[in-house]
């Protein structure tokens, strides 16, 4: 009878873009080596935990994804389609949109609101 090796744990790894999607960063913006590689699950956390310089640049100046400028601008992403903007936006951009506050911002603000509520009375409906 052999005696079975213990199976090595080998590190998660992830592509790049479901890396930048978990750290809310715009894929294209980021350095070609992060673009080109793949991030292991440890990478991740180092990167979440203690953002290089580019990483937190990114964060604070833009561009961002969708995701991120419609949380900035508290509307959906469909919300941003509806309105036509379909690319992503740097901080500036968005808080123009902020500044200028047009129709649009200020109705999808609203239909948001409202899809939170109904949301939470379903939640509290459910047993």
């Amino acid at each position: 009878m052999t005696a079975r090796k213990a199976p090595q744990k080998t590190s998660q790894t992830m592509k790049p873009s479901t890396a930048a999607k978990k750290l809310d960063v715009y894929l294209p913006a980021t350095p070609a080596e992060f673009q080109e590689g793949v991030v292991s699950r440890d990478e991740l956390n180092a990167l979440q935990t203690d953002p290089p310089e580019w990483l937190q640049e990114l964060r604070r100046t833009g561009p961002h994804p969708r995701s991120v400028v419609a949380a900035r601008l508290g509307v959906s992403i469909s919300g941003l389609a509806r309105a036509g903007i379909t690319e992503a936006l740097t901080t500036a951009d968005i808080e123009a949109i902020r500044d200028e506050n047009p129709d649009w911002l200020d109705h999808e603000r609203t239909t948001q609101a409202e899809v939170r509520r109904q949301a939470a009375e379903q939640k509290q409906k459910k047993p």
